[in-house]
């Protein structure tokens, strides 16, 4: 059973947590994190508890929700936030994902946010900020690994429209969830509706070349993994061009088929990689 604390971050009246025209970040935190929560529950052996008031009502003490994280024992803490620069229209912009600034600090915490931090970025369209370290409270005070994602700023000209797009909001939560999925080898739930002995049929149109076609998405999350996994390997992390490609979404075919060789050559591809 995987345990996943998921926190939105502040409350609806917590000063200075809004845009200048005055929406609040907790409104844009709690959807993101209902996305997730939603996603997160498509999977088996998955438990979730969520440590700020999912009313927004009352921002709870960092203290009382590391507190609550800590005594259920989870599994990784996710915090979701928004960012903000001055308060005041700007045409700064981008995704941030933080962990703990702590020689000493769970290094599990940087590979949970190395699949998650690209696929929020993919998923808003933004500029990627990287990843980063800071000494939050509830990054220092998670016994477990933990992240914390700055999925855009309130107070950004260019980043505003898709924080008042739910459709952005809802890919950015799912972008996590599916992070977390990835990094803890989740399994999707059975469908209620099949036999799971029966094998699953794709109906292809009349005229069709009976050949795979995986979806865009699917392919950007098939090479997100692999470029996680090149960078994990021993030789030392892989050239931030790809991943830079990757985020803005200028990756070409030459660079997937560059990918593919890299991937092939350290023998990620084969069984048990």
């Amino acid at each position: 059973m995987v345990k996943i604390v998921i926190d939105a971050g502040h409350g609806l009246d917590t000063p200075g947590k809004r845009s200048p025209d005055d929406e609040r970040e907790w409104s844009f935190n709690n959807k993101v994190a209902l996305a997730a929560i939603a996603k997160l529950q498509t999977y088996q052996n998955v438990e979730i508890l969520r440590v700020d008031d999912p009313t927004g009502k009352t921002d709870v003490p960092l203290q009382t929700r590391t507190t609550l994280a800590n005594n259920w024992q989870a599994d990784v803490y996710a915090s979701i936030h928004h960012n903000a620069l001055n308060g005041k229209w700007g045409k700064h912009s981008g995704v941030e994902t933080y962990t703990m600034d702590n020689p000493t600090a769970n290094p599990k915490s940087i590979e949970i946010a190395g699949a998650i931090h690209p696929r929020v970025v993919m998923a808003m369209g933004i500029s990627d900020r990287g990843m980063k370290r800071a000494n939050f409270h509830v990054l220092r005070e998670a016994t477990m690994p933990a992240f914390l994602t700055e999925g855009g700023f309130m107070d950004s000209a260019v980043d505003i429209t898709k924080l008042r797009d739910d459709n952005y909001l809802k890919a950015q939560g799912e972008a996590i969830a599916e992070g977390l999925a990835v990094y803890f080898k989740l399994q999707p739930k059975p469908s209620p509706n099949r036999n799971p002995d029966e094998k699953l049929s794709i109906p292809q149109p009349e005229g069709e070349d009976q050949f795979y076609r995986p979806s865009l998405q699917t392919i950007v999350n098939s090479t997100i993994d692999v470029l996680i996994r090149l960078e994990n390997q021993e030789e030392g992390a892989l050239s931030p061009t790809w991943r830079k490609k990757l985020a803005d979404g200028t990756l070409t075919n030459s660079d997937a088929i560059g990918i593919l060789y890299v991937a092939l050559d350290r023998g990620l591809l084969g069984d048990g990689k």
